[in-house]
């Protein structure tokens, strides 16, 4: 039976092969196979997933690709077709001997089941092997948070040392932890841009995940340091021989190097991490604490769990709702400290 399919033409249901390899093998070998390059397409195109989802699929399934030709006696070729759900149990077992945490594994998984489920609408296959595998999922673990008490002295010490980007730092580390934003909607490529400031009006328009924005409200303090830093810091930060040289295509990150261009995320967590040495944080401390502590904080100040979802861009309430668990400790903890029989 032939059906229409991302390949441009009728698809017949028969094995699609891909070509022999003539060099290196692993990852590569899903780049050169038609199912796999059309699946991709399909997540591009039709489902329009972010570009580091898609990546982590296409990653995802040259493993599989690889462990097919590699160990399954599909030799230098995979026919789909023929696939069986015995194979796929020994990857997901293979995944797991290999060290993955469960939660990685768990989601390679995922990507094999999204991909036959894929192949058996276009009539590639003619069932999906992939229906009845399982993988036990993490226990989702608590996230890292600091106090307000250790937010207090993280900032302080970001603006310790004298200069322009000890303010560039500070401004930087308080208006993540004021609107709970992500490394990568703070600086990158997805980065804050000056043109998605609001600041008489006291918001930020953030890009999230998967090219969702939304907006998020600031408070005056975190307005008035962000302001500051435009006029009197960023400026400074472009190195004068550059400054009449870059005036008319500079970049219009927020927050910039000591170099005049945009930060990098692995230049925020270097930041991060000296600033938390500065001021004695033992605790496991990344970029993504700030934002758990500004979400625990709400909730514990009492917001309501669909204003914090809103203001965290989760898709979901109940990716919001581990939050409530660190809130339950909080009440335990100020229980025992104030019932005379606790």
């Amino acid at each position: 039976m032939a059906s229409s399919s991302p390949f441009g033409r009728e698809w017949v249901a028969e094995p699609i092969i891909m070509a022999p390899r003539t060099q290196s093998p692993g990852p590569t070998a899903a780049e050169r196979d038609q199912v796999v390059d059309a699946f991709i397409s399909h997540l591009r195109a039709e489902r329009g997933l972010a570009a580091n989802t898609v990546a982590a699929y296409r990653s995802d399934l040259a493993q599989l690709v690889a462990f097919l030709t590699a160990k399954e006696g599909h030799s230098h070729r995979v026919s789909w077709a023929s696939v069986d759900a015995p194979q796929l149990e020994r990857f997901s077992l293979h995944l797991q001997m290999d060290g993955y945490a469960s939660s990685t594994t768990a989601r390679k998984i995922a990507s094999v089941r999204s991909l036959f489920f894929f192949l058996a609408e276009e009539a590639v296959v003619p069932g999906t092997p992939a229906e009845a595998l399982q993988v036990s999922r993490a226990t989702r673990t608590l996230p890292d948070v600091l106090s307000e008490e250790e937010v207090v002295l993280l900032l302080r010490a970001a603006a310790e040392p004298a200069g322009v980007t000890a303010r560039r730092d500070r401004a930087m580390l308080e208006l993540t932890y004021a609107a709970g934003l992500r490394v990568s909607e703070v600086v990158g490529p997805l980065g804050i841009a000056l043109g998605s400031l609001q600041l008489d009006a006291g918001w930020v328009r953030v890009m999230g995940k998967g090219s969702k924005e939304r907006i998020v409200p600031l408070y005056p303090g975190v307005v008035e340091l962000v302001r500051r830093y435009i006029s009197e810091v960023r400026p400074e930060l472009i190195p004068t021989k550059r400054r009449r040289r870059l005036a008319a295509a500079a970049t219009n990150a927020l927050f910039l190097n000591a170099q005049g261009r945009p930060l990098t995320r692995q230049g925020y967590w270097l930041i991060l991490k000296r600033c938390g040495a500065r001021a004695g944080i033992t605790k496991r401390l990344t970029p993504h604490t700030l934002r758990h502590s500004f979400a625990t904080h709400l909730l514990r100040g009492g917001a309501s769990l669909r204003h914090v979802q809103e203001l965290l861009g989760h898709a979901t309430i109940s990716t919001t709702q581990i939050y409530t668990h660190l809130s339950d400790d909080f009440v335990r903890t100020s229980f025992e400290g104030a019932h005379p029989r606790a």
